[in-house]
């Protein structure tokens, strides 16, 4: 017999259900994970959930931190980090492999180990590779925890813009023009993979957008204008990822539609429109998180294209098989139709983040929208669905 169909004691069946938000990570994204972990901890209601913050080092240690949100914010434009937040230099925390236990122990050497009691539910903070790319999903699908946002499938599709295009186009989503660069590619027949970037310039035009294939918050992306700014260019998207993208410029409004799983399916946000942001080549990452671009919200492109892109951001949330929360990126060209660009399995919770306040311009406040996300993974249970 399970663990989960025995009698339970008067105690666990009062308790209330405990949530470890997890946050940091050993991707570039480390620092905007950590701001985010911070306005989640500081929205999740205390007296209806017990939270318990795990913080990933970037050298992928599990150390418990003070639950001091205050300390998660953006100082002096600088991002702060799980080290400045451990309790331990040298501490770690342990999930557990069994899925029949949720016990999560914490240990420090020469110590004995010292149970923290069961958790619920994880509320996965993590953008980037090794957490948002189905890494961690599938570590806490060997492990029995239900857990916020995508599954393991959703998660690495959303995260790998090379495939996350192939799938759109698959379901009939409109996508832009692109090329994708390969590793073994680039080590092997690099001449040959710069003519093939050469012809794609050709048939498409200049600028292009050089990118990391499996990064997000903007990192490694180059606005190149002629040959002479490519090379730089493919270092900086490889400095993130070997395989990297080719991008053609696409001329039109950029759009952005949250989709938020409800009891009933998931329902699409009021949409936000970036403005152009004229201190910066594109809404890069100065731009998203240091200057705080403001985005428009609700985006003003009439009832019939908010409907449709309502329509988009829904069916690609389908498309990738996500659940609980997706960002859907589009752009509104001059002739009326979207493309769309990217969707974010786990988009920023950054005071200034774009999901939350189309959320909050739909009716949901962002308390309520932390709830919520908890609630839809406290509904499922792990394995196939």
């Amino acid at each position: 017999m399970s663990s989960e169909n025995l009698p339970q004691s008067p105690e666990k069946q009062l308790r209330k259900p405990r949530v470890a938000v997890v946050f940091g990570g050993r991707s570039s994204e480390h620092g905007i994970s950590v701001v985010t972990a911070g306005a989640v901890l500081r929205a999740i209601d205390r007296t209806k959930y017990d939270v318990l913050p795990i913080g990933i080092t970037t050298d992928g240690r599990w150390a418990l931190t003070a639950d001091e949100p205050e300390r998660m914010a953006i100082s002096d434009r600088r991002t702060p980090s799980v080290d400045e937040l451990a309790v331990s230099p040298d501490g770690g925390v342990v999930l557990p492999v069994d899925p029949g236990s949720r016990e999560v122990v914490y240990s420090e050497p020469g110590m004995v180990p010292k149970a923290l009691g069961e958790v619920d539910v994880v509320f996965p903070m993590l953008h980037g590779p090794y957490g948002e790319d189905g890494t961690l999903q599938g570590l806490l699908e060997l492990s029995g925890i239900p857990y916020v946002g995508a599954g393991v499938l959703a998660s690495a599709v959303g995260q790998d813009k090379e495939y996350m295009k192939r799938v759109f186009t698959s379901f009939g989503l409109p996508v832009g023009p692109y090329l994708v660069v390969r590793p073994r590619e680039w080590e092997q027949d690099e001449k040959g993979a710069r003519q093939r970037i050469a012809d794609f310039a050709g048939e498409h035009g200049w600028p292009l957008f050089i990118k990391p294939s499996r990064a997000g918050s903007s990192f490694g992306i180059t606005k190149v204008d002629s040959f002479e700014g490519l090379d730089e260019a493919i270092a900086e998207a490889r400095r993130h990822d070997p395989k990297f993208l080719v991008e053609s410029l696409l001329r039109g409004r950029e759009i952005e539609c949250g989709v938020l799983e409800f009891e009933d399916g998931p329902r699409a946000s009021v949409p936000a429109e970036i403005p152009p942001v004229t201190a910066h080549e594109f809404y890069d990452f100065e731009a998203k998180y240091i200057d705080s671009a403001a985005g428009i919200v609700p985006a003003p492109i009439g009832e019939e294209a908010t409907a449709e892109v309502q329509r988009l951001a829904v069916e690609a949330f389908e498309a990738a098989s996500c659940e609980g929360l997706v960002r859907a990126d589009f752009f509104l060209q001059d002739n009326g139709e979207f493309v769309i660009n990217e969707i974010n399995t786990m988009p920023g919770f950054t005071p200034i983040s774009m999901y939350p306040r189309m959320w909050q311009e739909s009716g949901v406040e962002y308390a309520d929208l932390v709830d919520k996300l908890i609630q839809a993974a406290l509904r499922r249970s792990t394995g196939l669905r």
